[in-house]
Parts: structure tokens; C-alpha cells; sequence
């Protein structure tokens, strides 16, 4: 669970690493989990990736900021101004930036190379802990308000319309949704921040699906694989849930799911993040479980079952994909986005969304309503939206 530790009570240490965390800093991830690092040493990663550091800010202003009190100011602007570090003009020698250009080794999807073993999977950054949907997350994750999330994203034009237009996304990453998000009396606004906050983890996931996707089908191309190789498909067999090693059926599972269902599934589950799984337990998709660690329905439906808590939001992002991957009563949606990557159709969530009936226990009428949302808020818009490389966006002129 998040820690209700806020950007207020942050010692600078604290703040360096909530920087390094948000920014998805390689180095300094891996570094961590095997020493200490002194804060100079912090320090010294942070700047290496052009990333400005909380206590050369201290004298800067922020306009949209109106605290009546000065050390809330501070303390919130070391927070917000921190975001900056990966806010370029995307200008380079007064040309714009060709992202297209970079090569494949910067892509976010290549950031998350994992490491076999036996037993687990050695995460390079913090993949696949536990259940392989449990993602390891510094305890003092902060809540940011909705104010200071829409500064962020105004700031790093992180804007639907631009996304709509370009299918670039800024690879800016939240782990919790912000308390006050049902209170914004805006019905547009409050959609436009949940989507803003939830399109880039689901971009992420389906990322790190294609990666794996397209590692399968050159395994599958060779004639003789490595060890490596072996533990590779072992593992993907296991994570899938596939049995007898039966390497079609891997394909038909692994692969992505429509951005504009997973988005309009998440709405529907949460009331575009405004429902207590959400903000208690990050749940975005309404799983249930019947372990004592889930978060109990206030109602009394006559059954035992909670719903999923996890510690940041990607984490159920990352459960609800191995859902509709792997279990059993989603075959048929599995089958029928098979058939249309066999047709050389794009994977196409009005085509899907009908075959998710037996996601809720109103069937038929659950699946209407997602293509309903889909619809009226023009979500199929963000099904080609594409990650923008980390290094290329970290790298710009600042």
C-alpha cells in the first residue's frame, strides 16, 4: 500500500530518489538494489541524464503555484519543479528532434531486458516480483493533487488533443491517482486526467508484450535454441499459464490488448478512477480474489470474494493483462483477436469488447456499455499511440 508519508514530510534524500523513481533513472535502480548510494552519488546520476536537482531550485518560481504558506511552496515546488528534468522543447541545433531516428536500443520497450534464472526472473529495473504483476516500489511513493498532476502534464505538453494528433506519448508515469479526483466538477476534465494517467502503463505493458512477442516468433524461426533460449520459453510458458508446451497457443496469448478497451474497462470499473478500489488499493480493473490481502465491497452481494489491492497502479495494469492472457474464460476473446492478426487486421477493441461478457455479471450489457465508452469518448484515437523513447525524451535541450 502507498505510504501516507507526503512531498511535505520528504527529507532531500527522499526527494532525490521520488525524482530518480518518476524519472525511471536505470542506474540508479540497479545500483540501489545491490548498495547504498550516498546522495552525492545520487547526485551525480541524476545530472548525468540531465535531470535538475531539488536543492538547485530552491530560488526558481512557479507562477501557477498560489500557497499561502512559504514552506509549502518550497516544499511543493521541489517536487513539481523536479518534473522539469525530463521536459525538453524537443530542439536540437534549431531543428526539432526526429524520435524516429533513434536507435532501437533506446526504446522504452528494450529498458525492461529481464534476466533468467531457475527459480525467478532477475529484474533489471522492478519487473516481475512475486506473482510477476507485483511491481517493487519504493514504500514513500507520493500522492500528487490533480492541480499539481495537470501542471505536470501542461508542463510536459502531455495533452490528449496533441496525442490524438501525433500518437506520441510522453513517457510519464504515476503510481497512485490523485484523492481529490472525484471532486472535479468537470466531467471532460476528470476523463481527460484519468486517461492522461492511465494511457501511458497501459502503453508500457503492451510495449514490453511486443518486445516478448516479437523474441517468441525469432525463437520459434530457429532450429536449435540455447539454454538461455529454453529457460526464455520456459518461463513465457509458465507466465501464460500454457500447458504442454504448447508453443501456438503462447503466440495466441501473448499479445497486446486494445488501448482504447483496456482504457474504457478501466473507466467502467472505476468511474474514470473515482471508485475506493482505485484509490485505496490502485485497482483499476475490478479483479477479484479471495485472499485475505484484497479490499472488501462495502455491499453485502452474498459472496466471499474481495477485490485486488496492488501497490501502484502499473501492478494492475500488469494483472489485468495476464488476466485476459491466461484465464480460462477468455479463450474466446484470445481466439478472435488471433484471427484478425491471421486476416492482417489490426487488433480492433469493437470487435473484441463483445467477447469479455463473462468479465462482469451483467454479461451481455457490461460489454455494450464498454463499447459504448469507447465510442463517445473517441478512445479507438490512442489504439496506434506509440511511447516516446526515455532516453530521447530525458536527452533534450532543457
Amino acid at each position: 500500500m502507498v505510504s501516507k508519508k507526503t512531498s511535505l514530510d520528504l527529507s532531500y534524500r527522499e526527494k532525490l530518489l521520488t525524482i530518480s523513481r518518476l524519472y525511471r533513472v536505470k542506474e540508479i535502480q540497479n545500483k540501489l538494489s545491490n548498495s547504498r548510494l550516498t546522495n552525492k552519488q545520487i547526485e551525480s546520476l541524476l545530472k548525468k541524464n540531465n535531470i535538475l536537482l531539488p536543492k538547485n531550485l530552491i530560488d526558481q518560481r512557479l507562477n501557477f503555484i498560489h500557497w499561502t504558506n512559504f514552506y509549502k511552496i518550497l516544499a511543493m515546488t521541489l517536487i513539481i519543479i523536479g518534473f522539469f528534468g525530463i521536459i525538453p522543447l524537443f530542439y536540437q541545433n534549431g531543428s526539432k528532434i526526429n524520435f524516429e531516428n533513434f536507435s532501437q536500443k533506446n526504446n522504452i520497450s528494450t529498458l525492461h531486458k529481464k534476466e533468467l534464472s531457475k527459480k525467478i526472473i532477475q529484474p533489471s529495473e522492478d519487473f516481475y516480483v512475486q506473482d510477476d504483476f507485483e511491481i517493487e516500489e519504493d514504500e514513500n511513493t507520493i500522492r500528487l493533487g490533480a492541480a499539481t498532476l495537470n501542471e505536470i502534464f501542461n508542463s510536459a505538453n502531455h495533452n490528449l488533443d496533441t496525442i490524438r494528433k501525433t500518437k506520441k506519448v510522453k513517457p510519464i508515469y504515476i503510481s497512485v491517482l490523485p484523492n481529490e479526483i472525484g471532486k472535479i466538477e468537470s466531467v471532460k476534465e476528470k476523463k481527460e486526467i484519468f486517461i492522461k494517467i492511465v494511457l501511458p502503463l497501459i502503453l508500457l505493458e503492451n510495449e514490453e508484450i511486443i518486445s516478448d512477442r516479437k523474441k517468441l516468433f525469432i525463437l520459434l524461426g530457429k532450429i536449435k535454441n540455447t539454454k538461455a533460449e529454453k529457460k526464455w520459453l520456459k518461463f513465457k510458458l509458465k507466465q501464460y499459464k500454457v500447458k504442454n508446451y504448447d508453443l501456438s497457443e503462447l503466440k495466441i496469448r501473448m499479445d497486446i490488448i486494445p488501448v482504447s478497451l483496456a482504457i474504457a474497462q478501466a473507466a467502467k470499473e472505476t468511474g474514470w478512477g473515482t471508485s475506493r478500489f482505485a484509490l485505496e488499493g490502485n485497482a483499476l480493473f475490478g479483479q477479484w480474489t479471495y485472499s485475505e490481502k484484497g479490499l472488501e465491497p462495502k455491499e453485502n452481494t452474498g459472496s466471499d470474494h474481495k477485490v485486488m489491492k496492488f501497490n501502484v497502479l502499473q501492478a494492475s495494469v500488469r494483472a489485468y493483462k495476464k488476466n485476459l492472457n491466461s484465464h480460462k474464460v477468455y479463450k474466446e476473446f484470445r481466439n478472435q483477436r488471433a484471427k484478425l492478426r491471421e486476416r492482417g487486421e489490426k487488433i480492433n477493441s469493437l470487435k473484441l469488447a463483445k467477447y469479455l461478457d463473462k468479465y462482469a455479471e451483467t454479461g451481455k450489457l457490461y460489454t455494450q456499455i464498454l463499447e459504448k465508452i469507447i465510442k463517445q469518448n473517441s478512445l479507438m484515437d490512442f489504439d496506434q499511440s506509440k511511447l516516446l523513447p526515455t532516453k530521447s525524451f530525458i536527452k533534450g535541450n532543457i
